[in-house]
């Protein structure tokens, strides 16, 4: 998938606001982003507060999205629970998938966050979708529906590979 053709989409259904840590699974992605005028990208020195930064835009009528690392939801289970759970404030994270597949697919830091992510979204009650090649208006849709409906954060993973 062609990063451009990722952010025309996430755009034309309003996703303009995000805050967040760079993630090199999606570098090229980040980097258009950055680049991009249509789209407000506040850096975040953590993910905790990058999600707070984005939820901000709920308060204006939007949704905001946080940009970030598989390896960063330990340091946003807290405010994800005690905060945007709590009172049902959505939020779009976009979450490189690192580790993905365990073994030999990526560095061996990451095979185990890489196997909880999907569990740890589970056990929190947060719908996620995981972004192929192939499905990113499909899994977009049903992620914001999820999202809109439940008054949640959501998740949309995407693992090294998807983007050119």
């Amino acid at each position: 998938m062609e990063a451009e053709a990722f952010w025309d989409v996430l755009k034309a259904r309003g996703l303009t606001f995000f805050a967040g840590v760079p993630d090199s699974t999606f570098q090229e992605a980040f980097n258009l982003m950055v680049k991009d005028p249509e789209i407000r990208y506040i850096p975040a020195v953590r993910e905790d507060v990058a999600l707070g930064v984005a939820s901000a835009a709920y308060f204006a009528g939007r949704l905001g999205g946080v940009i970030m690392q598989n390896s960063g939801i330990g340091n946003i289970v807290n405010p994800l629970t005690s905060f945007s759970l709590m009172y049902k404030i959505p939020v779009l994270l976009i979450v490189g998938w690192r580790g993905y597949g365990g073994p030999p697919n990526d560095a061996p830091e990451h095979w185990i966050m890489g196997t909880k992510t999907p569990e740890i979204f589970d056990l929190l009650e947060v719908p996620y979708e995981v972004l192929e090649t192939d499905n990113l208006e499909s899994a977009l849709d049903r992620l914001l529906t999820a999202i809109k409906e439940q008054s949640v954060p959501g998740a949309l993973l995407v693992r090294a590979g998807v983007f050119e």
